[in-house]
């Protein structure tokens, strides 16, 4: 897979530069961690307000790099239920899963926001975006939070995703751009990128 990006601000520019979708009014919502870089210089060069979404995958137990699902702050769920199927998991087992997630959705909410509150979303064209995307679903459970809050228009914009991804959420979001959909498997974010390191929450707040 190619190189495309020397870092996340890297991606971020590059996101910026291409994106055609509406930009007036505009809120862009980085999730945490890897899409705060992104989301940071998309806003700076866009003229756009700039803060954060945390969304957060629900783990497969014997698995937990791979998800079933997402969950948002407000408690929006998104299920993977075709997955769910497959791994047979009790309702039980996803409330207890979604729940602990839940909680650290929420102090991550905490550390990045204090006291804060969220901005009024009501009639702005928002964009959302990570450094990549994988199955989606964190993205999705995102997308529906956002959709509550009745903006102008919710796009999303990151960097690189698999094809099968991308038809998933072309059609839950007004405009979908991304720079590489790529069709190879496996398919890894990182692969992408030079710079690829685990961001702390230090980073993130610094970018905040």
């Amino acid at each position: 897979m190619p190189v495309l990006f020397r870092d996340r601000e890297d991606a971020g520019r590059k996101l910026a530069e291409s994106y055609r979708g509406p930009v007036d009014d505009l809120v862009v919502l980085g999730i945490p961690r890897g899409g705060i870089p992104v989301g940071y210089h998309l806003a700076r060069e866009l003229g756009g307000e700039f803060d954060v979404l945390v969304a957060r995958k629900l783990p497969i137990p014997h698995n937990p790099e791979a998800g079933f699902g997402a969950v948002a702050p407000d408690g929006s769920l998104y299920l993977n239920e075709e997955m769910l199927r497959h791994l047979h998991l009790t309702q039980e087992q996803v409330r207890t899963i979604a729940s602990r997630v839940l909680v650290e959705v929420r102090r991550r909410l905490k550390v990045y926001r204090g006291d804060r509150p969220f901005p009024d979303l009501g009639g702005k064209n928002v964009i959302l975006t990570d450094d990549g995307l994988a199955t989606g679903y964190t993205m999705i459970a995102a997308v529906e939070m956002v959709r509550k809050a009745d903006p102008a228009s919710v796009n999303v914009a990151v960097p690189v995703s698999p094809e099968n991804t991308a038809r998933r959420l072309r059609p839950l979001v007004d405009h979908f751009h991304c720079l590489h959909v790529s069709d190879r498997y496996p398919f890894a974010v990182a692969d992408f990128y030079l710079d690829f390191h685990d961001l702390t929450d230090d980073e993130v707040l610094k970018y905040l």
